[in-house]
C-alpha cells in the first residue's frame, strides 16, 4: 500500500500563489506517476497535473502557464506551485498515485490522498 498525505493548502487572496506538497509512504515504485487532482463543491473531480519518473508533465489547460508541478524522489514528494490564483481555482485538492504513464484519468489512479482544501477570495 501507499500512502499520501496532503499538506499546504489555505485561504489566499486572488493573485495570489499557494504551494501544495504530498508526501508518499508505504510501498515505492520505481516507475511512478504522480498526480494532482481537484474537487469543487458540486463538481466532479478534475484534473490538474501529473509527472513521472522520468520529470516529464503534464497540465490542464485551465490551469497550464499558471501552475507547476515538481517532484523530489528522495524525499518521495510531489509538489505544485500554483500562482496568480482565482476564485474558480477553489477546491479540495487531492494527491493521487499510479505506476507507470501519467494520465489525466482519475480512474487510473490507485493511490489518493485526504485532500488539502484550496480556498481564493476575490
Amino acid at each position: 500500500q501507499v500512502q499520501l498525505v496532503e499538506s499546504g493548502g489555505g485561504l489566499v487572496q486572488a493573485g495570489g500563489s499557494l504551494r501544495l506538497s504530498c508526501v508518499a509512504s508505504g510501498r515505492t515504485f520505481s516507475t511512478v506517476t504522480m498526480a494532482w487532482f481537484r474537487q469543487a463543491a458540486g463538481k466532479e473531480r478534475e484534473f490538474v497535473a501529473h509527472i513521472d519518473w522520468n520529470k516529464t508533465t503534464q497540465y490542464s489547460d485551465s490551469v497550464k502557464g499558471r501552475f507547476t508541478i515538481s517532484s523530489d524522489i528522495g524525499k518521495n514528494a510531489v509538489y505544485l506551485q500554483m500562482n496568480t490564483l482565482t476564485p474558480e481555482d477553489t477546491a479540495v485538492y487531492y494527491c493521487a498515485a499510479k505506476s507507470f504513464l501519467g494520465t489525466s484519468s482519475r480512474l487510473e489512479y490507485d493511490y489518493w490522498g485526504q485532500g488539502t482544501q484550496v480556498t481564493v477570495s476575490p
